[in-house]
């Protein structure tokens, strides 16, 4: 009895073991077959933590000094974007309308436009405390990415820029010759580079520009993310995995543009980050500290070292980032 007990919990786990070595081997096809997917999972734009929250009242996020507006890069097209007001024109902001916002680009604070990553959506609990940081003492910030949460169209690499560039010239045009910066943070530093990039190309470039756990290109970011170490060393991995994102025309070559980049440049990476491993943010810093396109502008690289857990998301919580954003400019 007890040996056709035992045999028959060996075939049960004989045909488990066969069943995850087939969903194993039949991803990386299935990947290679529909690239799309593999598009997907650089974006993750599906996935849309928190839930049940509604984009149009920030103030549900302690947030009751920003106002949420769309604006339409091409017809039929809206992005969401979070305007939120320095603290000293916090109580002013109450109850007040988007006429008022807009004209306080002409208040005398610095302005910055926040480039978030993938996954979740502008009210994620990490972005909305990074607004209050960035904004605190001295800055806007207007946050902004196609393609998630509330805003329409699916993302791609050059939509993402093309719309960063529009949002970028619809506040260039508010601030006039005041201040305006450019903050990415993960997948976001890819587009900040991108954008940055083609403003320096064309001699208007920002007044700085913050990558906030910045990787070198989406290949050695895929290559080094979590997600994929249980196919890392499988043969064909760049050919099932690495390729299939070049085919969607998805590159974020942060370490090419730096080349063309000439305006104050600050990294932020913590040691503990294991969605954009440490080693890819010190990398870009040495690629920039060779830029000759960035010699004579201010370049800098903050390490947050492991005992401050602050991972991939919560740079935000260092006491010194307002004074470390306020000297960096």
């Amino acid at each position: 009895m007890r040996v056709c007990s035992r045999y028959g919990l060996m075939g049960r786990l004989k045909r488990i073991l066969l069943w995850v070595l087939g969903v194993y081997i039949t991803i990386p096809f299935l990947v290679k077959l529909c690239p799309s997917i593999q598009a997907k999972l650089v974006f993750l734009n599906f996935v849309r933590l928190p839930y049940f929250i509604d984009l149009k009242r920030p103030q549900d996020h302690g947030l009751n000094h920003t106002y949420n507006f769309y604006l339409q890069p091409e017809t039929g097209v809206n992005i969401g974007v979070w305007h939120t007001v320095p603290d000293q024109m916090w109580k002013e902001a109450q109850g007040k309308d988007r006429e008022w916002y807009d004209s306080t680009f002409k208040s005398p604070y610095p302005v910055m436009l926040y480039l978030h990553g993938n996954a979740g959506t502008r009210g994620g609990d990490h972005r909305v405390q990074l607004y209050k940081v960035t904004i605190h003492p001295f800055f806007h910030t207007s946050l902004v990415v196609p393609g998630w949460g509330d805003s329409d169209g699916s993302p791609s690499e050059s939509g993402m820029t093309s719309d960063a560039l529009f949002l970028y010239q619809w506040m260039k045009e508010r601030v006039g010759s005041k201040p305006l910066n450019v903050w990415g943070h993960s997948l976001g530093t890819g587009v900040a580079t991108n954008l940055v990039r083609r403003l320096c190309d064309r001699g208007t470039p920002p007044n700085s520009l913050v990558l906030e756990s910045p990787f070198t290109n989406i290949r050695e970011e895929a290559k080094s993310h979590p997600f994929s170490m249980v196919y890392r060393y499988l043969p064909g991995f760049e050919w099932f995995f690495l390729d299939t994102i070049s085919a969607n025309d998805i590159r974020f070559a942060s370490d090419e543009n730096v080349d063309h980049i000439s305006c104050p440049l600050l990294i932020l990476h913590a040691e503990d980050d294991s969605v954009v491993p440490f080693h890819l943010g010190k990398k870009l810093y040495n690629i920039a500290s060779q830029s000759k396109s960035l010699s004579g502008h201010k370049l800098q690289f903050i390490p947050f070292p492991v005992s401050l857990a602050y991972k991939h998301k919560f740079i935000y919580r260092s006491p010194e980032l307002p004074h470390i954003l306020r000297y960096s400019n």
